[in-house]
């Protein structure tokens, strides 16, 4: 008679040990392996900003040397003094601030207005309108005929000119189309029961509900108003009065990069002519010129930070 060998079979409840201990362990992994990832994330984004402040504060002939990572080997704030030594860059900025302003609160208002309406099913035009703006996206008349259009219009050399002919966005519109198609339809039914027409629903319906993409868009639109500068150059160039930040700062780039720049900008400055070559030079008044540029429109990020969240309609329809 054969004897049979008996394999031992685990417990259930050692199987169940072993499950709980690697379901222990999965989270501890995971925080671990994030937080690196996460650290270095934020080191790759962060050094260039550091680095280029430290460039800025830097001395411009031993920046040259080249070894200038997060602070200045030779500090000096004579790269800013070049920038504002012209006394363009403070009308300048004004001027930046104000289009900046009101092409942001003008795009907000009008193109929602627009993807409101167009979200509308009871609009019969609302698949033609949409279709002639996409249309707008893949399609660009181009340089010369926005210029004789803008011409036309009368907006040469004007403030308007920087407003006007970016009130409407194709792109904006559909996006914030689509997040009005998310709004649950009670909610404005609700208000058509208690007397509202479109544009009371509008305002006081769907443009609060709106607040998270608006958030988002408005910082797109305010960030491409603020960093534009070649409408300024192809518009109001002959009127030094309507410059913008970003042009004043393209222009002394350029004037930076030419043979004597950082004597002339240095001697604008206050610097004597001997010290100049020592002082500015094209890579520390990039840096200096970046930092200007970037930091207002970066302050403008953490009153916006908390809007960034989808779904701010979620819960106010009981299912």
């Amino acid at each position: 008679m054969e004897k049979t060998q008996l394999i031992p079979q685990k417990s259930p409840k050692s199987n169940s040990r072993k499950r709980m201990r690697i379901i222990g362990i999965e989270p501890v992994v995971f925080g671990t392996f994030n937080t690196i990832f996460m650290i270095c994330l934020v080191i790759v984004t962060l050094y260039p900003f550091l680095n280029t402040i430290a460039v800025s504060l830097n001395e411009g002939n031993d920046t040259i040397r080249g070894g200038i990572y997060l602070l200045p080997r030779e500090w000096t704030i004579q790269n800013y003094k070049a920038v504002f030594a012209s006394g363009t860059i403070i009308p300048a900025f004004w001027i930046s601030v104000a289009r900046t302003v009101i092409s942001t609160i003008l795009n907000l208002f009008l193109t929602t207005m627009l993807a409101y309406t167009l979200s509308r099913k009871e609009y019969v035009f609302r698949k033609q309108i949409t279709f002639v703006f996409v249309l707008t996206m893949y399609f660009n008349a181009g340089l010369i005929p926005n210029y004789f259009l803008i011409k036309d219009l009368h907006l040469l050399n004007t403030f308007w000119v920087y407003v006007i002919p970016t009130m409407i966005s194709a792109f904006n519109m559909i996006v914030i189309r689509t997040y009005i198609g998310s709004i649950h339809e009670s909610l404005m039914e609700s208000a058509r029961i208690d007397g509202a027409g479109e544009f009371k629903i509008f305002m006081k319906v769907v443009f609060p509900l709106c607040k998270p993409v608006l958030a988002t868009i408005a910082l797109f639109v305010a960030v491409g108003a603020w960093n534009s500068w070649f409408d300024a150059f192809i518009y109001t160039s002959s009127r030094q009065h309507l410059s913008t930040l970003q042009y004043e700062l393209m222009k002394l780039i350029q004037s930076s990069m030419n043979a004597n720049s950082s004597a002339s900008v240095a001697n604008g400055a206050g610097v004597t002519a001997e010290s100049a070559g020592s002082m500015v030079t094209p890579k520390s008044i990039r840096a200096a010129v970046t930092i200007v540029a970037s930091v207002p429109i970066l302050l403008v990020y953490p009153f916006m930070q908390k809007y960034f969240v989808v779904g701010m309609n979620v819960g106010s329809v009981k299912e």
